[in-house]
């Protein structure tokens, strides 16, 4: 590999809504399956869900929650202030979860050299890193002002179809806000709706360190600016936090071996926006629903998400970016393959041993097993009460309401049949009933207890080629 391999991006044009676009076919979907936060304020569950989730999103903010997280607080903050630079185009910040090896070698070959610039491990992880993030962005780009004032950019009114969303369940705009007393336009509040945590909790714990460059910042550069500015930047759903899940799964699925690390660096990435004050765990969970939904289907090769061509400009919590043209993807199994390929190739010749091998060397915060479990657990629901109990009191049968859901393990376990592969996820699914799962088929992925059916996978698929010797 060449580690020149550059990509620059065109702009970068902090605090700037982005241009107004239609929404897509995707978008509908995934704003349908956020669009239950929209009804909160209606219900006595919902409202109770509604006040958990400032409480807890500032017990996390302030340390006073003592979450089982894998750094000393005051180093989870200064990690969490890192964070707050997105890496969107190689996934560099979060390769850390791949290990001591393997996450030194990649981290080395993918670097950010400035906000514009950065290099990555071959031409085709990067095909397919820009390809999976535009698509999993756009969904997560269309909820932001849609859920604040039902509009594209805080003014442009939304498409027909995307309209009716709200007015069919009874859904309300600003909901953030009209629960935590920042309504759109108030005094210290989002102009276009809700308001994030740094402007509605009571309290806000701000502090220094480093950026992502190791330059001195402050996190109140990363919520007012002038780093990036979310004062008028909707809270819900998080971007960030769609990112970290996006490319922490692909790792995973391109370095199996790491599955399960990867996906706690995906919890971590997202739990640090709430560290920071950027996010309240509602934006977190919304946010990873959208990349496991969105992922599943690439990885399903549905046609809705696949062979995308047109530009998406890329709006991450008020950070705007117009990039390069994004090479299309038609055939997502085999980009990922020959992804896959080459990243292995990578991996393999710089870590001096085959990749299996330098996967089990970590002496990282990630060693632990058992700590890593436990942090990704305590990230699945944040302890929010129960909305909808009718799911609350059921297992949800993946295989019959999201059958493509079993490709976010056979992509990574291909001895694994898709049947096996839904019914692990069936078996290991976590708590039902939170604010997003309505019975629908995208609230199920909030429910993927993608940790635990990992290890399962594994050891099925482990089991299947001895059986086969």
């Amino acid at each position: 590999m060449n580690p020149a391999l550059k990509f620059a991006l065109v702009a970068l044009c902090a605090f700037a809504p982005f241009e107004a676009v239609a929404q897509t076919a995707t978008n509908i979907v995934a704003l349908k399956g956020l669009s239950p936060v929209s009804t909160l304020l209606s219900t006595p569950e919902g409202r109770a869900a509604l006040a958990a989730n400032l409480t807890v999103t500032g017990d996390i903010q302030t340390g006073v929650l003592k979450q089982p997280i894998l750094l000393p607080f005051p180093e989870q903050e200064q990690l969490a202030l890192r964070d707050c630079f997105i890496t969107d185009g190689n996934a560099t910040e979060l390769a850390d979860g791949l290990g001591s090896k393997l996450g030194d070698v990649y981290q080395e070959q993918a670097r950010y050299e400035n906000f514009k610039t950065f290099t990555s491990v071959s031409p085709a992880v990067a095909e397919l890193i820009g390809y999976t993030n535009n698509v999993t962005k756009s969904d997560s780009n269309a909820g932001k002002y849609f859920f604040a004032n039902a509009t594209t950019d805080g003014k442009a009114p939304v498409a027909e179809s995307a309209s009716v969303i709200l007015s069919t369940i009874g859904g309300t705009t600003d909901v953030f806000g009209k629960a935590y007393g920042r309504e759109a336009g108030t005094p210290g509040a989002d102009a276009f709706g809700n308001s994030r945590p740094f402007q509605t909790e009571p309290r806000l714990v701000a502090y220094r360190g480093n950026d992502y460059f190791g330059k001195a910042s402050h996190s109140l550069d990363w919520l007012r600016g002038p780093s990036q500015n979310l004062t008028d930047s909707p809270s819900y759903p998080s971007g960030h936090t769609t990112y970290g899940y996006t490319e922490s799964l692909l790792l995973a699925i391109l370095v199996p071996d790491r599955y399960q690390q990867m996906i706690t660096r995906a919890a971590e990435y997202g739990n640090n926006r709430i560290v920071v004050g950027a996010h309240y765990a509602m934006d977190v969970i919304g946010g990873r629903a959208v990349a496991l939904h969105a992922v599943a289907h690439l990885l399903a090769n549905d046609p809705a998400y696949v062979g995308q061509s047109r530009d998406n400009p890329a709006v991450i919590n008020g950070m705007s970016r117009a990039a390069d043209k994004v090479v299309a993807i038609s055939d997502y199994p085999a980009a990922l393959s020959l992804a896959r390929a080459e990243l292995e190739g990578v991996l393999k010749q710089n870590c001096g041993d085959a990749v299996a091998a330098c996967a089990t060397v970590d002496t990282s915060r990630f060693k632990d097993p058992a700590a890593n479990e436990a942090f990704y657990n305590a990230t699945q629901t944040y302890g929010l009460p129960v909305v909808h109990q009718h799911t609350a009191n059921a297992v949800e049968d993946v295989a019959r309401i999201a059958p493509e859901a079993g490709y976010l393990l056979t992509a990574a376990f291909p001895a694994l049949t898709l049947a096996e592969a839904n019914e692990i996820l069936t078996a290991t699914q976590g708590p039902g009933g939170g604010f997003l799962d309505d019975g629908s088929a995208f609230g199920l992925y909030t429910r993927l207890n993608l940790f635990a059916a990992a290890g399962r996978a594994r050891a099925l698929a482990a089991r299947k080629h001895a059986a086969a010797r």
